[in-house]
């Protein structure tokens, strides 16, 4: 059976190696591969060291293959769910050029880079979380807790309830009555969410309407062309044709808006077209900016260098464009959350004021 069958029915398609992880055994590797230890050794040297169980179990078996007469890259390809077609190709080149030492620290670097992305963007979603979670709590200690105890008063009185709080009194009762069948109909969509999403023109429909956002488009486009320019550049760097490194690079996306575009650029490739050609094709996804210095690359033989020049560019732009989305959100969530809490407060305080100055007169 071959190396991506037996890892998929094996049980090792349910392995999960942290990002982190996969960081250390790239530095460890290199670290021992250019102190001069021969492969199987250093991996050895690794595996004693290591805590984790599922980088411990795919190191037991890559040690196997190697003894077995195979190599790192052939055996790390039953493990692509885990490694990804980015680093097994990676790993491969290094093998056949004997670079295998520098490209694990290649490797570990653009993992890093990666790692350091993903945690700017969700580090930005930290604040809008709290404050969610926040408005939600006071909404639901005002409606639950304390409307409860003052509704019989209101009821015993039998006067006319401002509108704020006969819209209160409407969402309690429903939620008394429904709240449970709400409830489940809320985790039934959801599920029926997740279910579309394996759906891959459902999940093309969403990745593409993110590009129609006004605040989240230009975090969405910054984030993914910093990985492009990345991702493609070392590729280039590492002795891949353009076109394979074009195909590799399309996989490196979840984003399947792009995954598309760079595939449909590698068709243009293939034809005889520049790169820079079939992505200007797709301008609402790739800016011009790219695009031109993409040109100027391939027309002087710099492709790489403004790759690696366009990659820096993009990370300080995910940066900016964080900030700019926090500071928006900022404020309107601080709006949202004061406007709710207050209407709430509003429905509890307006009738107990209108009865206390009824019973003054």
């Amino acid at each position: 059976m071959s190396n991506k069958g037996r890892g998929l029915f094996s049980g090792d398609f349910f392995l999960g190696l942290p990002i982190q992880e996969k960081i250390n055994f790239s530095q460890h590797l290199a670290i021992v591969i250019k102190a001069g230890l021969p492969l199987l050794e250093g991996l050895r040297v690794i595996r004693r060291q290591t805590r984790s169980k599922a980088l411990g179990k795919i190191i037991d078996q890559v040690m196997i293959d190697l003894n077995n007469g195979k190599f790192l890259a052939d055996s790390l390809d039953q493990y692509r769910n885990i490694f990804g077609e980015f680093y097994i190709n990676i790993v491969r080149i290094g093998e056949a050029s004997g670079t295998l030492g520098t490209n694990l620290v290649y490797l570990a670097s653009e993992i890093e880079k990666s790692k350091e992305l993903r945690s700017k963007v969700q580090g930005a979603l930290v604040y809008p979380a709290v404050i969610m979670v926040a408005t939600l709590g006071i909404t639901s200690l005002l409606t639950f807790f304390i409307f409860p105890k003052v509704l019989p008063i209101f009821a015993s009185l039998r006067v006319e309830l401002p509108l704020t709080t006969r819209i209160v009194v409407f969402i309690f009762n429903f939620l008394l009555a429904y709240g449970l069948w709400a409830l489940l109909a809320l985790v039934i969509l959801a599920i029926g969410f997740r279910l579309l999403l394996l759906l891959q023109g459902f999940r093309f429909f969403i990745h593409r309407t993110f590009f129609y956002l006004p605040v989240l488009s230009s975090l969405v486009i910054n984030v993914n062309m910093a990985n492009f320019t990345r991702v493609f550049g070392i590729l280039l760097k590492s002795g891949i044709k353009i076109v394979e490194a074009t195909v590799i690079t399309s996989k490196t996306f979840s984003n399947l808006v792009y995954r598309k575009a760079i595939l449909d650029a590698s068709e243009s490739i293939k034809k005889g077209e520049q790169l820079s050609h079939g992505l200007n094709l797709e301008q609402k996804f790739f800016p011009p900016l790219l695009t031109g210095m993409i040109e100027i690359g391939e027309n002087t033989g710099n492709l790489e260098e403004n790759l690696e020049y366009l990659a820096e560019y993009y990370s300080k732009q995910v940066d900016s464009s964080i900030r700019s989305m926090t500071s928006v959100l900022e404020p309107v969530l601080i709006l949202g959350m004061g406007l709710i809490v207050g209407f709430v407060s509003l429905s509890i305080i307006t009738p107990i004021y209108s009865l206390t100055q009824n019973l003054g007169r």
